[in-house]
């Protein structure tokens, strides 16, 4: 039973993460029906913005986390205005050809800046682990686990509670319509892109001080985005949340009880079952409009 407790408490923390980049990517897919192929390379260089921001420049620890969302967001606004903006109206093999190749510009890229050592950042947490009766959590992972709570709730208050939010849910809705209700169409492309990055960004600045950080984490990552979103189903935001957490779960009780060699394995057991059985997702509205 303790060991069953400690798996959950490390499911809520990787859960989290995953939300992250399930959210990012189904905003992204949802409003403006792009495969973003470049959200695992946002990923890493989050993770990378941590230890340039915590190392190189030796700044607070936890300043350099909303630096690394800021980052995200730029570099996501960049993307959408200079590669997908004037593919506007292409056909989608067109836009996911050129996302492939900026992802692995990208990628190639952090390679000849890093070269292939992993970097390693510092944190200011004590090194004993916290310990309730049988579970014992480090407070890294707590700090990581609060931290993309509150990303999760900003996010889920942006999109339901703000003027912005309601013009992207309409703009998802139907974009012919909400441009002839005065919605500002291709600001709202810009902005829900760059949201989708910042939270891949914030995914990978809070994983990064947990692992290692290397030019090709965020491939990995890119995967398991796009498994949580089949999970959740495309445009799902809720079901992204959901999703993160069950491909989080069937990870740690995989490596727990089966084998910690086929942790990455089990959770795409569940997305090919899912596919099979219900090819819309789990969470997936009965009808989309638009």
């Amino acid at each position: 039973m303790s060991e069953f407790l400690q798996h959950l408490v490390n499911m809520l923390v990787l859960g989290g993460t995953y939300a992250l980049l399930g959210i990012g990517l189904t905003l992204i897919f949802g409003i403006m029906n792009v495969v973003n192929f470049t959200h695992g390379v946002l990923y890493t260089f989050g993770a990378y913005i941590m230890f340039i921001v915590v190392q190189q420049l030796g700044l607070n620890f936890f300043v350099a986390l909303p630096v690394a969302v800021l980052a995200g967001w730029l570099l996501g606004a960049a993307i959408e205005l200079t590669l997908l903006r004037p593919l506007r109206g292409s056909d989608i093999d067109t836009t996911m050809l050129v996302m492939i190749g900026a992802w692995i510009a990208m990628q190639s890229g952090a390679l000849w800046i890093w070269g292939g050592v992993a970097k390693s950042v510092a944190t200011p947490f004590p090194e004993a682990p916290l310990v309730l009766g049988p579970v014992s959590v480090s407070w890294l992972r707590l700090f990581v686990l609060a931290a993309a709570a509150m990303l999760i709730l900003v996010t889920y208050l942006l999109i339901n509670k703000t003027s912005l939010g309601r013009a992207m849910r309409a703009t998802f809705q139907d974009h012919d319509t909400a441009s002839l209700m005065g919605v500002n169409v291709d600001m709202i492309y810009t902005s829900t892109f760059a949201i989708g990055s910042s939270l891949a960004a914030a995914a990978g600045a809070l994983l990064g001080p947990v692992y290692v950080i290397f030019p090709q984490m965020g491939d990995l990552a890119a995967v398991k985005a796009f498994a949580i979103v089949i999970l959740g189903g495309l445009g799902n935001i809720t079901g992204a949340v959901i999703g993160g957490f069950i491909l989080a779960l069937a990870e740690e009780l995989g490596a727990g009880y089966v084998s910690s060699g086929y942790r990455d394995a089990m959770g795409f057991v569940i997305i090919i079952a899912v596919l099979i059985f219900r090819p819309t997702g789990l969470f997936a509205r009965a009808e989309r409009v638009g």
